[in-house]
């Protein structure tokens, strides 16, 4: 009896994986027959995971990098604008002869703006932008900063370097629509941080309320095409891990909209560190080396080199040149930064061809699309 029923469980399988391979075979047919009659649907997909070339697939793909395009009317920064900008301040002359800079800063926890393509965020805000604006001054002038706090949570201002204790933004706490006017003179030149210091720290820089204060010495630097670049992120999910990186705000802005400068000018960028949750954050240049001036307060270089390595609040002034024309690379030598957004493009143009209205080397000159076959994973 036994015997019988085994029989007739065999029969019944066989049966049913017969019918399976046949319907199997027939979808796998049909599937077939339609993809030889259709065009398959391509993407483009590559870059940096970057700085790889670009392909293009008929499969599946998910390429936050390449699918970029822009950013919303509602952006928090505009990445291009604030990387050459600089707030002097509103200047006058003290019967001393003493020059006066008088600056507002106003900030706000209340709105919600993009800071990334598709991502809106409640940002805290200097002046209604992450970084705020970025106050210059010469050695040796008065500082005045008029701030308003317009939000709903109280603020201050601590502006690093030299200053009297009452004007530290640390014991100076601001509640909602109140003000307060620091002062100070400007020593010693190099380049500082201004942020809130009110408790929690963490969650006031992590939202967006610092900026970038540069104090020039009195016999100014040479000439340069001058940027300043804010390397910071965001914890999108409150988890207190940063779920994005960037430069100046926005991910990957500088990638899809390359820094133009010019083949052998003197470049100098004014790079600061406010990354709030990492220890660490770094700027590793491609095709090219750096003098490195940390602080920014000595005129004779601390170093010559590609990379350097910050904690929050360093920061350093990097002079270089380019000897080729090109596109080259910038970004954090953390890959898990680079990967999430800090990544950018210097393009480099030569002036000679720039003036002759021959631009060969266009924003948007990048590698062309290599077709390849199959699907590709991301």
């Amino acid at each position: 009896m036994t015997t019988v029923k085994l029989i007739v469980v065999v029969a019944i399988a066989a049966s049913v994986l017969s019918t399976a391979f046949a319907v199997a075979s027939q979808s796998f047919v049909g599937l077939f027959a339609t993809a030889q009659n259709s065009e398959f649907k391509k993407d483009t997909i590559g870059g940096h995971t970057a700085g790889y070339g670009l392909h293009e697939t008929s499969g599946d793909v998910l390429d936050p990098v390449n699918s970029y395009s822009t950013v919303s009317d509602e952006v928090v920064i505009d990445p291009d604008k604030y990387l050459r900008s600089f707030d002097y301040g509103r200047v006058s002359k003290l019967a001393d002869g003493t020059t006066l800079r008088e600056f507002t800063l106003v900030a706000d926890d209340r709105q919600m703006m993009e800071i990334s393509p598709g991502v809106v965020y409640n940002v805290w805000t200097f002046n209604g932008t992450i970084p705020g604006p970025t106050l210059r001054a010469t050695e040796g002038d008065l500082i005045r900063i008029n701030f308003l706090n317009n939000g709903s949570k109280p603020h201050s201002i601590h502006t690093h370097g030299i200053h009297e204790s009452e004007m530290d933004g640390v014991f100076e706490i601001i509640n909602p629509q109140g003000r307060f006017t620091y002062e100070f003179y400007a020593e010693a030149f190099g380049v500082y941080p201004y942020h809130c210091h009110v408790t929690p720290l963490e969650e006031h820089i992590s939202r967006g309320l610092y900026g970038v204060y540069i104090i020039d010495p009195k016999t100014p630097r040479p000439p340069a095409d001058e940027m300043v670049m804010i390397m910071n992120g965001f914890d999108t999910d409150f988890d207190t891990e940063n779920n994005f990186y960037a430069v100046n705000t926005i991910p990957y802005y500088y990638m899809h909209h390359p820094i133009d400068i010019e083949q052998g000018k003197l470049v100098r960028v004014y790079l600061v560190n406010m990354l709030e949750f990492d220890q660490i954050n770094n700027f590793h240049l491609h095709g090219n080396l750096y003098q490195l001036y940390r602080s920014g307060t000595n005129m004779a270089s601390d170093e010559y080199t590609d990379m350097v390595t910050m904690s929050q609040g360093e920061r350093a002034i990097l002079e270089f040149n380019y000897k080729y024309p090109g596109q080259y690379m910038f970004h954090a030598h953390k890959t898990e930064f680079a990967e999430k957004g800090w990544v950018g493009m210097f393009l480099v143009k030569d002036p000679a061809e720039t003036q002759s209205g021959d631009d060969s080397s266009s924003r948007n000159s990048f590698p062309q699309p290599t077709p390849i076959s199959g699907d590709v994973g991301t």
